[in-house]
């Protein structure tokens, strides 16, 4: 009786022993570009239907001193609706199987989602400025592969400019976390 192994390379350079059959490995479906079209416009007609229920709830007419509170985003939430929609009928009469996104082109974009993900989470924690350079200082060293000192300067100096341009002049209050309470703001 013949022995399977699901792993492909596993004998791979070696002699097979008598009997073992070596089982190939199948890559899973990729998705389509049709697919993510409608996956992508089905969940921004989703953020459009919430804009537009909460819009209503405002009130989007034209009153007599102007538009209502929710006049300008239930038209942005219309427009959100019928962009998606037509999306869709556009993915659904495409013919093309081809795949959305092959394993290469993803890791560029994970490299930029995942940083940013983590700075808006962060922000959460320990405040916007903080978050920031620490988004910066990783990003530029590992995506950009900068100099440690270029890294040091421009992810202290980027956080303090924003600080004093929004804190300072602009005098708009930013999330801010522990240090800028142990420093006084």
């Amino acid at each position: 009786m013949a022995m399977k192994i699901g792993v492909q390379d596993f004998y791979q350079g070696l002699a097979r022993p008598q009997g073992v059959v070596v089982k190939k490995r199948t890559m899973p479906t990729a998705v389509s570009t049709r697919a993510a079209d409608i996956v992508t416009a089905s969940l921004l007609m989703a953020v459009g239907g919430i804009v537009l229920f909460d819009a209503i709830r405002l009130g989007f007419r034209w009153g007599t001193d102007g538009p209502q509170s929710g006049f300008f985003p239930f038209w942005l939430a219309t427009i959100l609706l019928l962009a998606g929609a037509a999306i869709i009928v556009q993915a659904a009469h495409r013919k093309s199987g081809k795949r959305f996104v092959s394993r290469e082109q993803l890791l560029p974009v994970l490299k930029v989602l995942l940083p940013a993900t983590g700075m808006v989470l962060l922000t959460q924690f320990v405040g916007l400025y903080v978050a920031s350079a620490l988004y910066v200082g990783f990003y530029m060293r590992w995506v950009g592969r900068h100099s440690w000192s270029a890294t040091f300067a421009l992810s202290i100096s980027l956080p303090v400019v924003t600080f004093v341009v929004f804190e300072k002049w602009f005098l708009v209050p930013m999330p801010k976390g522990p240090l800028e309470a142990w420093l006084g703001y």
